[in-house]
């Protein structure tokens, strides 16, 4: 029987083994993840973050799955939007990015609307046509099957509900493809070692970047998950994009 492979970055691995080396990345990184994404996008990614959260069109009372929510930065911009009737799950499949989220919540005074789940985005453990809203961010890339996640999204979805998939994607123009490469592969590792302790992890992310579907590709990925009226907006000259579909 021929081995299922997949990428880890720039190298091939068993897809079994994926789930497992992206663990230990973020196990390592859980600590000092909101400093180092401040630093390495010198703070635009809150910019991104409300872009999305705008593009969502979350009203209030609505129910929202912020998946590989990470330290929660989407979560809290939800449940601004959502009141006290509506909720926002806040999921990741990690466990000390979901704790390191959780205790974050807490501390700034945010609990009665909130949930924290650990979960596989291959397979939510939700039941059909549950939330209002879907959105992964900055995670998608590090699913080892982003299609079964794609589809499992739009199965949790109720009819007329949006998904957003916010992450980093391909430049539009080759100046800026270069400026990207340099700095991705030359001093974000070197920031990594420096503030996280951990080059390894951050080279891994800026490979798995590269490795990840670009904006057209992932749209129609998208398309064939289900979704309609499926498009992509770039943000920073498409280092980063917002993808958008809707469970008619």
């Amino acid at each position: 029987m021929t081995e299922t492979t997949t990428h880890f970055g720039f190298k091939t691995v068993a897809a079994e083994e994926k789930a497992k080396l992206v663990r230990g990345v973020f196990d390592s990184v859980a600590q000092h993840y909101d400093i180092m994404n401040d630093l390495m996008s010198l703070g635009i990614h809150r910019i991104w973050k409300r872009i999305a959260v705008q593009l969502s069109n979350v009203r209030k009372d609505e129910h929202v799955l912020d998946l590989a929510g990470g330290t929660g930065d989407l979560t809290v911009l939800f449940e601004r939007r959502v009141g006290e009737e509506g909720s926002v799950t806040l999921a990741d499949i990690n466990s000390e990015m979901l704790c390191t989220g959780r205790n974050r919540l807490i501390d700034k005074g945010l609990a009665g609307n909130i949930q924290y789940t650990q979960v596989n985005a291959e397979c939510l453990p939700f039941a059909d046509n549950t939330f209002d809203c879907v959105i992964i961010g900055f995670g998608l890339r590090n699913v080892t099957d982003k299609d079964s996640a794609l589809r499992s999204m739009y199965r949790v979805l109720k009819p007329g509900g949006r998904a957003l998939v916010l992450e980093f994607s391909h430049p539009t123009d080759p100046v800026t493809e270069k400026i990207y490469d340099f700095y991705s592969f030359n001093l974000l590792p070197k920031i990594g070692k420096w503030v996280a302790k951990d080059e390894d992890s951050y080279r891994y992310l800026a490979e798995s970047i590269r490795m990840h579907p670009k904006q057209d590709a992932l749209k129609s990925m998208m398309e064939t998950a289900g979704f309609e009226r499926c498009e992509y907006f770039n943000m920073t000259q498409g280092i980063v994009a917002v993808h958008r579909g809707y469970k008619i």
